[in-house]
């Protein structure tokens, strides 16, 4: 069974949305395995976790011992290793496509300044970001990288076709989307859509991300041109 590993400060916080919808229902039917872990039971000062940077500096920092222990108390901790972090490689779909093959992961959740570089290094922790932001924590970006890895598991979805057209997939973002009433406000649903022409449809759902994306996102579609 694939297992998330996560290594947290507010472990109460879990499943939360994780436990939700399509995700939540794998958790449910053991598609997926989800072992949260507080780090302050491996202090060994009344819950301390952290304390001053070396250097100077504003905040505090989450000691090395205390994640190397949480860490190492993992029977199975030679699965992939990440470190949420704002100066880590910026995770997408190509990255969720390879965290699912594996047999599990281990997430480790930042708070205050980080975490000591000792055992980042020591441990081979695999940086990570979901963007090129701030937020107080690396929790909600653990369950975001969760939320899209698992998705991507067999059964998880009901529909797995759908999966191949969503956004992203082949660099490309996804076309529009419509749904009944066929006439809202005055506005139509385009006739091709109903036109029952399988072929004519699948062409403009082509058509329609490949304007989108070379409007939106000029870095998506020079990577879409090159793979063609």
């Amino acid at each position: 069974m694939w297992t998330a590993n996560v290594l947290t400060l507010f472990p109460q916080a879990y499943p939360g949305l994780l436990g939700m919808s399509v995700v939540g229902k794998a958790l449910r039917n053991r598609i997926w395995e989800l072992n949260v872990m507080n780090l302050r039971d491996f202090s060994y000062r009344n819950g301390k976790v952290d304390d001053i940077p070396f250097g100077g500096g504003s905040g505090m920092v989450i000691k090395p011992d205390i994640v190397d222990a949480a860490i190492s108390s993992i029977p199975d901790n030679d699965l992939p290793k990440y470190c949420l972090s704002p100066r880590g490689m910026t995770f997408d779909q190509n990255i969720a496509f390879e965290i699912s093959k594996q047999k599990g992961a281990i997430f480790v959740c930042g708070r205050y300044e980080g975490i000591d570089e000792r055992v980042i290094k020591h441990h081979n922790l695999k940086e990570i970001s979901i963007g090129d932001y701030i937020i107080s924590g690396g929790d909600l970006a653990a369950m975001v990288i969760l939320d899209s890895v698992i998705r991507l598991m067999p059964k998880v979805i009901g529909n797995e076709e759908s999966l191949y057209e969503e956004s992203f997939n082949n660099n490309l973002l996804e076309y529009p989307l419509y749904t009944k009433p066929r006439n809202w406000n005055n506005l139509q649903v385009p006739n091709v859509l109903v036109s029952g022409d399988h072929k004519k449809i699948k062409d403009w759902k082509i058509n329609q991300s490949e304007s989108i994306t070379r409007k939106r996102r000029p870095d998506l579609w020079k990577k879409y041109l090159k793979s063609k």
